[in-house]
């Protein structure tokens, strides 16, 4: 878990540190502030800079170009200078902006901010000599001593850990990704999406197990009469009421009960990693989110995990003081506020006191 976050060169993070993070954060801000930026910061840092979920990442945001910058290629692919200058383009994308530097001053830190703040210099990029809680992207030129050239490289570093990507040429040779040890830890759940498909490979993952009843007493908050859930053909989600024979298909129930579907499924598969909600609010009335927000405290308390949240919405943050301040661990919630200042993102913390008296004098925080 992380209790401080230092994202650097990240997009429209130039240089933005959180001095203090709960077990529950909720991120409020402008629109253009980088809440969901931040986001993504920290499924880079969680997944230890997994090539597949940064594909992913440029994809929501219609920045892949034409091929996986990342994908393994055989000796024999063609790739054009137009496809060379997608995936580089592509990859700059990434950083703030867009910026081709081989300037360790512009790799992209992402990490607990205690570390890395003194640890940005050069001599970090080895690996043995890598903090354990921070990831470094940046681009990087390398010897080919075959052909006697140097090639451009887009470099992730972690502890122990580093992955080479060459995004400019067909020729692969000893710059493959070098994939991590592990598999991704954490779930993101985006802004509006129902993901049907994942969510049936995610029940799949605790059927039969307690979590099970875990999913069915979260959708008890819209449907008190929810009995049973199931997946068909792996993907279509059915529930089974306790008042009747039939079985419905959830998604015919509105976006309310799938939306909570999505998250309580991305939470109890979250395990000692990390969930992160896009726009927490969307789908769900005020009452619905204060239940949510009750269970998403105790259980992140149960299976360790850290979650991360956005907001617009000034009901969502009253909702989440309401179950921080009623619950037994208050320390366990942080509200993160994230403004602009002179073109530089900053933020401000609010604790669960600092909350509530903010709420009970009508500040509108966002």
């Amino acid at each position: 878990m992380l209790d401080s976050l230092h994202i650097k060169n990240y997009r429209n993070l130039k240089d933005l540190t959180i001095p203090s993070l709960g077990r529950v954060n909720l991120i409020v801000g402008k629109n253009n502030t980088g809440k969901s930026t931040l986001l993504e910061a920290v499924a880079i840092y969680a997944s230890r800079g997994d090539t597949d979920w940064i594909s992913q990442l440029q994809k929501s945001r219609g920045e892949y170009l034409r091929r996986n910058p990342f994908r393994r290629m055989n000796r024999e692919d063609e790739m054009d200078s137009e496809e060379r200058n997608n995936n580089i383009q592509s990859l700059s994308s990434l950083f703030t902006n867009h910026v081709i530097s081989l300037d360790i001053k512009d790799a992209i830190i992402i990490g607990c901010a205690k570390i890395s703040n003194d640890c940005i210099k050069e001599d970090m990029f080895c690996e043995d000599k890598f903090p354990t809680q921070m990831i470094a992207l940046r681009f990087a030129k390398e010897l080919d001593k075959e052909n006697n050239q140097e090639l451009l490289i887009f470099e992730i570093t972690q502890k122990d850990n580093k992955i080479k990507v060459l995004p400019e040429t067909m020729q692969p040779k000893s710059f493959v990704p070098l994939r991590p040890g592990i598999p991704v830890s954490c779930q993101f759940v985006k802004t509006r999406d129902i993901y049907p498909e994942n969510n049936g490979m995610l029940f799949d993952k605790i059927t039969l197990t307690d979590k099970e009843q875990n999913v069915i007493d979260a959708l008890k908050i819209l449907e008190p009469l929810t009995e049973r859930i199931a997946f068909k053909q792996g993907k279509n989600p059915f529930i089974k009421l306790s008042d009747s024979e039939k079985i419905l298909p959830l998604q015919s129930m509105g976006d309310g009960i799938n939306r909570i579907l999505s998250i309580i499924l991305a939470l109890v598969n979250s395990d000692n990693s990390f969930l992160l909600i896009d726009e927490f609010e969307n789908g769900l009335h005020h009452t619905v989110q204060e239940k949510l927000w009750d269970i998403l405290f105790q259980m992140s308390q149960k299976l360790n995990v850290q979650i991360f949240a956005t907001t617009h919405s000034e009901d969502c943050v009253r909702r989440f003081e309401a179950v921080l301040n009623k619950g037994e661990h208050p320390q366990d919630g942080k509200v993160i506020i994230l403004h602009n200042e002179k073109g530089t993102i900053k933020s401000i913390g609010f604790d669960a006191k600092e909350l509530k008296v903010s709420v009970e004098q009508g500040i509108d925080i966002r």
